[in-house]
């Protein structure tokens, strides 16, 4: 692999990752102060057992995510590596740099059977690095000779790169779903919660391209978070631009702080919103969960919108931009399968 402007290191390597990988550093803005840590992975194909969620496969090219969004679920992940949930998770970040050539492989036995493989499951598979590893168009061509049905979730219109792949996985008959999480086209909730994130109005861009395209495109707006971004004046604007894109569905899901995520999450909420930590205290407490009463009105305004689409089907009223469902209500956050 060859880059412009980018630094190799062998004496900042971490002890919870090992022996034999490369440190990289990249002269970019996007890239400041983070390292990249090059490893061979063992496997690719990670068995979600269950299907509770609509799929029983994933793949994460990457652990750690330098969009650094202060509610990820994904950064309790990071301390299995004796990396801390919190800097480590935006700062060091982990490319299992042989994925790809993994995944041919893999997908190549007998055994595989050609069920959904989720793309964006953990942390955002076309985060700022995939702009430099550009290991999901092999991916994706690997799942596509494999015949195999993906569905993706992402935050950045990166994703618009691989199109047409996405284009022959479309015209070959197979399943493909490209979702993108919007939590806000607040601009200040945006800035303060997800702040190495693209514009969530490019990301909306892109479901109505995708759309456009004849390629079944959603749009996750999660988490909801109480007195940040879950106001209806705050949900609707997401509502109309998804509508507008013909988007395949919508679903929205109320924030949970599970493990580190919590401490993260509240020490950001201290730093920057003082004002509502008491409301969170009363909200989580001990808990990783809002009560099902709470979660309800998080969710509020996509529940408002969802019964006016019910209300418009029944008495024959015709909807004024094609139909798209809600997410399905098993979906966790960060899930949109």
């Amino acid at each position: 692999m060859r880059w412009d402007e980018q630094r190799v290191e062998n004496d900042m390597r971490l002890p919870g990752i090992g022996d034999g990988t490369v440190v990289r550093t990249f002269d970019a803005p996007e890239a400041m102060g983070i390292n990249f840590h090059e490893v061979r992975a063992r496997s690719a194909l990670n068995h979600v057992p269950g299907e509770s969620f609509g799929f029983s496969w994933t793949i994460n090219p990457y652990r750690g995510c330098t969009h650094a969004c202060v509610f990820c679920f994904a950064r309790r992940t990071h301390s299995y590596l004796d990396l801390d949930a919190g800097r480590d998770f935006e700062r060091e970040i982990v490319v299992k740099v042989n994925v790809p050539e993994l995944v041919r492989a893999e997908l190549g036995r007998p055994s595989w059977r050609r069920e959904l493989v989720a793309l964006g499951t953990n942390t955002d598979p076309y985060q700022w690095c995939e702009s430099k590893y550009r290991m999901l168009p092999e991916i994706l061509e690997a799942l596509l000779a494999a015949e195999t049905p993906v569905s993706v979730l992402t935050k950045s219109p990166l994703v618009m790169r691989d199109v047409e792949i996405f284009e022959r996985f479309r015209d070959a008959g197979l399943r493909v779903s490209v979702n993108l999480s919007v939590p806000t086209l607040d601009e200040k909730a945006w800035r303060l919660t997800e702040p190495h994130t693209p514009s969530p109005s490019a990301r909306l861009d892109a479901v109505a391209e995708l759309r456009r395209r004849g390629i079944d495109s959603g749009i996750l707006i999660a988490p909801l978070m109480p007195g940040i971004n879950d106001s209806p004046d705050q949900v609707e604007p997401i509502v109309a631009r998804a509508k507008e894109a013909g988007a395949t569905f919508l679903g929205g899901v109320a924030l949970h702080l599970r493990g580190e995520v919590k401490d993260v999450f509240f020490g950001w909420l201290h730093a920057k919103r003082p004002d509502l930590v008491p409301e969170y205290e009363r909200l989580y407490g001990k808990r990783a969960y809002m009560r099902p009463e709470e979660r309800r009105k998080a969710t509020r305004a996509l529940r408002g919108w969802g019964q006016q689409r019910m209300r418009q089907r029944t008495s024959g009223e015709e909807p004024r931009s094609q139909p798209f469902t809600t997410a399905p209500g098993g979906a966790g956050q960060g899930t949109l399968f």
